[in-house]
């Protein structure tokens, strides 16, 4: 079986090819002409383009008056939201009429319905910068035509959404549009003032409180240029290197295809941001790889799920979230960046356990090193892909701006990808990394804008205090509790909204109320961060599973209650950080490096515990044990429980761990190769 497997790994690798997806000026190239998709696809290229070279200008000439920047960017999101996601059809790349098609009126119907509306956008865009200066001085004290472009636009964001984003957050957003302008007709802690229809528009719309407020900027300022910066690194053929690299450090080890997987994975998620994206174009070798070796079907999946999933909570880059964390705190972006290292490096040892685990457990064949990708080479071939993020993280930590630092990542790739024949990119391959991180970045801007709809929502309400207020006296005053109704939140958010709406949505309503508790305001937004990204892995929404177990031929459901087994570390860790916040670099560095090391063994034993192995099966006795030692390791030093301190609580686990650790390595009758 070995042999075999060794030969389909070198057969993979050879086979293995960069998934790129086909932007919209490669598919303008091949079917020149003047039909309506094509012309439709150009202008959607031209202006995704023309944005993208709008920010790299601004990030070193400095952005121009606030609204209009914003408005810009948004005014572009928005053509491009209602175009790539047209009415009463799948795309406009498809004919506008088919012969004997019934639905030829519906589709003639919507496309005039989405030029009304992109005309819209655009006169809105136009009706603001006419007069940028009279239009900012006319807050507080809005014309009439203010008053009904501002409500159109409303609705213009709020049907870009339900496109781009989904129902799940305009209903979101509508509930707290009808709240704040009806909220004496509501009951209990939602019973309030109403806000009247004027003063509504004004801060939604003229104002910074509203549409164009914080999470725009953000999105608009750094996210955009970081996500040209990703999609130029996949462009450049960033997932052939990782995979290859991956499986030069780890494919000799017990289990090694499934770790070359976290490894991979992770590197790829970290650029690419997105946990499904990520399953589909990684998981395509790693997950049928893993199945010859052994791996049942529903693990194989699982664990490219968990691998997938944790690139946004994993340095340098993060999800867009990362940036409105850095924002909302008034700190840099290297700051977050700091706090997340730890954290995110517990997940995957995590993940990284369980692989090794189960394949100890069920015997899995290692393929030696000589058969694999020798590691000097393949680090010759890209290296330059790794220093580009090495320029990144320098420029971040020497206080760049997040916007110049991008700037001159973006740079460093297109320059060093002329290094290597395999990595070099044309002028085509260019435009199209700019054009597909624009694209990508729509959700994410449209996300954000309808988010300033519940922010402005909440703040011309008066319920985010009222809220906050509420969320601790049902918590009773216990911290625990509050941080079980934060986590449950947002779970339930994530399953409908993306990550940095979930946060954003947090932000306002409930991390106030953790840190009037005293949770380290980091700790406290990271703590959302995170219960808004575990959404992906968590039934009965959890798509990067679902996308896995689709490759793996498993059970989505049981591919997706795998996946919160073998991902269980993002479950615990924020508990952890938010009672322990020296994981997240708060506080002496001692005690940081202290709580790293136990943390880290508490997590080697939870996976033991949960896998019921170490150097053989753990009966139900010593499989408890494990279980009480992990939490004794991952428990806060600083605090005390029945009347021990907390670093006794924890030495005690490790002694209770090491005692097992030498008492399974004694008793086991078959010497089990060392590895991974």
């Amino acid at each position: 079986m070995a042999e075999s497997v060794e030969r389909q790994v070198v057969e993979d690798r050879l086979e293995y090819h960069e998934v790129k997806e086909t932007s919209l000026i490669e598919a303008v190239l091949r079917d020149r002409g003047m039909r309506l998709p094509v012309l439709v696809a150009t202008a959607c290229a031209v202006l995704a383009i023309a944005l993208a070279l709008f920010h790299l200008y601004t990030a070193v000439f400095g952005t121009p008056e606030t609204r209009s920047f914003r408005g810009t960017h948004l005014t572009v999101m928005l053509v491009l939201a209602l175009l790539l996601n047209p009415l009463f059809r799948r795309s406009y790349l498809d004919p506008l009429t088919t012969p004997g098609s019934r639905g030829n009126t519906l589709r003639v119907l919507g496309f005039g319905i989405d030029i009304v509306l992109v005309g819209f956008g655009l006169f809105v865009q136009g009706y603001t910068l006419y007069d940028i200066d009279g239009f900012n001085m006319r807050g507080g004290d809005i014309t009439q035509l203010d008053l009904w472009v501002g409500a159109g636009f409303i609705l213009l964001v709020l049907e870009a959404t339900r496109r781009a984003v989904g129902w799940a957050m305009v209903f979101v957003s509508g509930f707290f549009v009808v709240h704040a302008l009806y909220s004496h007709h509501f009951f209990g802690f939602l019973f309030g003032p109403p806000t009247s229809f004027r003063k509504y528009i004004d801060v939604i719309f003229m104002r910074a409180d509203g549409i164009f407020g914080i999470p725009l900027m953000v999105v608009a300022t750094y996210i955009l240029l970081f996500i040209i910066f990703g999609a130029l690194l996949i462009r450049s053929g960033a997932g052939r290197f990782f995979i290859d690299l991956a499986i030069s450090l780890t494919g000799h080890r017990t289990g090694g295809p499934a770790k070359a997987a976290v490894v991979a994975s992770g590197m790829m998620g970290t650029v690419s941001g997105s946990a499904v994206a990520n399953v589909v174009t990684t998981g395509s070798f790693t997950i049928p790889l893993m199945k010859r070796l052994g791996y049942r079907p529903r693990f194989a999946a699982a664990v490219e799920a968990c691998a997938s999933s944790g690139g946004q909570i994993t340095p340098p880059i993060m999800g867009a979230a990362a940036f409105i964390i850095a924002e909302f705190l008034h700190v840099n972006l290297m700051s977050v960046i700091v706090a997340a290292i730890i954290p995110a490096f517990l997940y995957y040892a995590t993940v990284y356990f369980m692989v090794h685990l189960e394949a100890e457990k069920h015997g899995l064949e290692r393929i030696p090193k000589a058969r694999l990708p020798d590691f000097i080479e393949v680090f010759k071939r890209g290296w330059h892909l790794l220093f580009s993020l090495v320029v990144l993280m320098t420029l971040l930590a020497i206080g760049y701006s997040a916007m110049m630092s991008a700037f001159w990542g973006i740079v460093t790739i297109v320059t060093l990808s002329f290094i290597n024949p395999t990595t070099r990119m044309s002028a085509v391959d260019l435009f199209a990394a700019l054009e597909s991180g624009v694209r990508g970045t729509v959700p994410v801007t449209i996300a954000c804008a309808c988010a300033g709809i519940i922010i402005g929502s909440v703040f011309v309400s008066g319920l985010g205090l009222k809220f906050t207020q509420s969320v601790i006296d049902l918590s009773g005053g216990y911290l625990v509790i509050l941080l079980f109704l934060t986590a449950i939140a947002s779970i339930l958010l994530g399953m409908g909204l993306t990550t940095t709406a979930v946060y954003i949505t947090l932000a306002a309503l409930i991390i106030p109320s953790l840190e009037k508790m005293n949770v380290v305001p980091m700790a406290a937004h990271m703590f959302a961060f995170y219960y808004g990204v575990v959404s992906t892995i968590t039934p009965p929404v959890a798509l990067a599973a679902f996308a896995a177990a689709a490759i793996a031929g498993s059970p989505p459901m049981g591919t997706a209650f795998e996946s919160a087994k073998v991902g269980i570390t993002k479950y615990l860790v924020p508990f952890i950080f938010v009672y322990n916040p020296s994981l997240i670099f708060h506080g002496a560095l001692w005690m940081t490096a202290f709580s790293f090391v136990t943390a880290l063994a508490g997590v080697w034993a939870l996976s033991a515990a949960i896998e019921g192995w170490l150097h053989g099966r753990l009966n139900i006795l010593l499989r408890g044990l494990m279980l009480l030692s992990a939490i004794l390791l991952l428990y806060p030093p600083q605090l005390s429980v029945f009347g021990l301190s907390g670093f006794l609580v924890t030495l005690l686990g490790g002694v209770c761990v090491a005692a097992i650790y030498v008492l399974r390595s004694r008793a086991r009758a078959v010497l089990v190769p060392a590895g991974g």
